[in-house]
């Protein structure tokens, strides 16, 4: 049975489901959701954070994980930035037994060339790195999910280990591929936002224009924008009414 670590807090229907990106853990949306007045959910995903690994990591088993830790069925609207952005859209579809009313999918990478996905699953079949100090750990904490000098590393990203100290997550997640944004986009039963920081290297403005036209720029912002500036991106929610 999946093990989630589940931040909760507040109360109010559609409740607000805030899923992070690849590396973080859902403490990047610490400043982000105490605006809500609302309930508010911040899962670790799994083999991330506190939350426990997964025998095959993908789109489909990280958010089947996801819907089975929420506490019923909905309604909720979803925020995810990356990969937490492209589970989002998953739960959007309504194979997984989950009301969506709205979805914001923030920083989403929707062009993947054959070396991107070949340095993934390069990073997927490696044994987690140790390293000697806790210093140098948080640093490549910081580095791997994007957030180096915009946010302090959660110390649940962090595990002490024989010889030292290694990131919490399972490298394996970095296997999960591409994901056919198309598709996800179409099957989705519920209003959807794509947006993205306008200094965002990972998921270009104008590549998600070519999706959906409406598609939103956040000026000055990078990849992380939910970090860099929370009101700026919670402002999109309110499309939702939340």
């Amino acid at each position: 049975m999946d093990t989630l670590n589940m931040r909760t807090g507040g109360q109010g229907e559609p409740a607000v489901l805030l899923l992070h990106g690849l590396g973080a853990t859902g403490a990047v949306w610490a400043h982000f959701s105490v605006a809500f007045e609302r309930r508010v959910l911040v899962p670790d995903l799994p083999g991330h954070g506190l939350s426990a690994p997964l025998p095959h990591y993908s789109f489909e088993t990280l958010t089947a994980a996801v819907a089975r830790a929420l506490p019923g069925k909905g309604p909720f609207v979803v925020a995810g930035h990356s990969l937490g952005g492209v589970l989002a859209l998953e739960l959007a579809s309504g194979r997984y037994d989950v009301e969506v009313e709205g979805v914001l999918a923030l920083g989403v990478k929707v062009e993947w060339s054959q070396d991107d996905l070949g340095r993934a699953a390069s990073f997927a079949a490696r044994p987690a790195r140790v390293f000697e100090t806790r210093e140098d750990a948080e640093q490549a904490y910081l580095k791997v999910s994007g957030l180096l000098g915009i946010a302090p590393a959660d110390p649940a990203g962090l595990r002490e280990t024989e010889g030292g100290w290694r990131l919490a997550m399972d490298p394996a997640a970095f296997g999960v591929g591409a994901p056919d944004m198309p598709a996800l986009l179409a099957a989705a039963r519920c209003p959807i936002v794509l947006a993205a920081g306008e200094n965002d290297p990972m998921s270009r403005p104008e590549q998600l224009r070519a999706l959906d036209p409406d598609a939103v720029t956040l000026d000055g912002l990078g990849h992380n924008a939910h970090v860099e500036d929370p009101a700026a991106v919670r402002a999109l929610l309110k499309r939702f009414g939340v």
